[in-house]
């Protein structure tokens, strides 16, 4: 049975992304789950060989990256996303029993979450005060424990902690989806299926042009970039890592290109290639008329002209 980290306690997001992947077949069968404190530790514990895999959070529709789990990937060993899933993330305010909106004072959020539903906590909690939580089942845990009035989690944590349910369905946002991936050790890249994210970290030259010049291997292309972020490299000011996503597989020819024509210049990490949980934008092009018209000139047959 693998053993599958995830962004813990028991009742996060995280776990619940967990479950959709073992539902929808993305191991061979039931996984042991080993929670983990953080993103950074779950994917620790991916490099330790502890565990077979992590689950953890990437991309926030509302809130965009989630920086630890991206820092993680760009540093220490080279770790491999093979999988994604998504889902539908609006909060519940969890309090213990007998508490009631207007009673609450101090309400524990993860920083991610607390965001998402800031305007709603203006709005209904105006003098209560947010106080940062470990994750979202950890605020849940704050609140069992007597340490906050209420807290911006999960159903599944309020179900497993005991505590009522103060609001539901709290989202700043309609249709706010969280996307999170599955990361192993380095792998064989899953099979292309038409439908594919790849994924690159890049530690540019400091030099004029070099973003510029980085973006036009993909552009010249035609390959669908679908996602940049920029994150210090905690080295020294002005210099950052680019987080790319773009739509296609390394076995596009397209794509591979463009690796290759940056891996000339620039320091690449390659992250993925992996089926998009949604698809989206715009394929690479074909190569394939190109290349049986290269096939025929080098034989030496009619090009057709």
């Amino acid at each position: 049975m693998p053993r599958i980290a995830y962004f813990g306690p028991s009742g996060t997001f995280t776990e619940m992304a967990l479950a959709q992947m073992e539902s929808g077949g993305a191991f061979d069968g039931p996984v042991e789950r080993v929670s983990a404190l953080s993103p950074p530790a779950a994917l620790a514990l991916v490099r330790e060989g502890r565990v077979d895999g992590a689950v953890v959070p990437i991309e926030s529709s509302v809130e965009g990256p989630v920086p630890p789990t991206l820092d993680a990937l760009a540093s220490d060993e080279r770790l491999q996303i093979v999988a994604e899933t998504e889902l539908d993330v609006s909060f519940t305010i969890l309090g213990r029993a007998g508490t009631t909106l207007d009673q609450v004072r101090t309400i524990r959020a993860y920083p991610v979450a607390g965001a998402q539903v800031r305007m709603w906590i203006e709005r209904k909690l105006p003098d209560a005060v947010v106080e940062s939580a470990s994750s979202n089942a950890g605020a849940a845990e704050d609140v069992a424990a007597g340490i906050a009035d209420a807290a911006v989690s999960t159903a599944l944590a309020g179900e497993r902690l005991g505590l009522s349910v103060l609001a539901d369905s709290v989202a700043d946002f309609d249709g706010a989806r969280t996307r999170f991936v599955l990361v192993t050790r380095p792998a064989p890249v899953p099979a292309a299926t038409g439908a594919d994210r790849t994924a690159v970290v890049l530690q540019l030259n400091n030099e004029p042009g070099s973003l510029v010049s980085a973006m036009a291997e993909f552009s010249t292309r035609g390959i669908d970039l679908t996602r940049i972020e920029s994150r210090p490299t905690r080295i020294e000011f002005g210099t950052y890592r680019f987080f790319l996503d773009c739509i296609g597989h390394l076995e596009d020819t397209a794509v591979a290109e463009a690796l290759k024509a940056l891996h000339r210049k620039h320091d690449v990490r390659f992250l993925g290639s992996w089926p998009a949980a949604t698809p989206g934008g715009v394929r690479p092009p074909s190569d394939e008329e190109a290349t049986e018209w290269l096939r025929r000139i080098r034989s030496g047959e009619s090009d057709g002209r």
